[in-house]
């Protein structure tokens, strides 16, 4: 298949519409927007550095991309196993508890950067 551009941008416009079926989906995407919202607002507040901010957005992006992983692991569980199934059931609490794991590391990345910024204000 040759290079097209039309391709190319409607492949965007499917990567969009998997983000807002994670945001109709999932209630743990919205707490992440509302962290995601939170922590640029507190980074423009206290006008942290380049250095900071590129940690800050590794840590969201950590987040977010384990939440995706994870809503479309469980999207997909879901339809290859309509009905219970124990493992199905174990396999998603595993990659539910993937992004546990990101959002621990991300909350302890944002704590360290943003720590002496904060300490700066006291």
């Amino acid at each position: 298949m040759r290079f097209s551009i039309a391709a190319r941008l409607k492949s965007f416009a499917f990567a969009f519409e998997g983000f807002a079926f994670m945001l109709r989906t999932q209630h743990n995407a919205w707490v992440h927007l509302g962290a995601t919202i939170a922590i640029v607002a507190l980074g423009f507040a206290l006008q942290v550095s380049a250095d900071a901010w590129r940690w800050l957005i590794a840590a969201m992006a950590l987040v977010w991309v384990a939440e995706a992983m994870n809503t479309a692991f469980e999207h997909l569980c879901d339809v290859v196993s309509p009905q219970f199934h124990e493992s199905v059931k174990r396999s998603k609490d595993i990659a539910a508890a993937a992004v546990l794991v990101c959002v621990i590391a991300a909350s302890l990345l944002g704590a360290i950067t943003f720590a002496p910024y904060v300490l700066a204000l006291i």
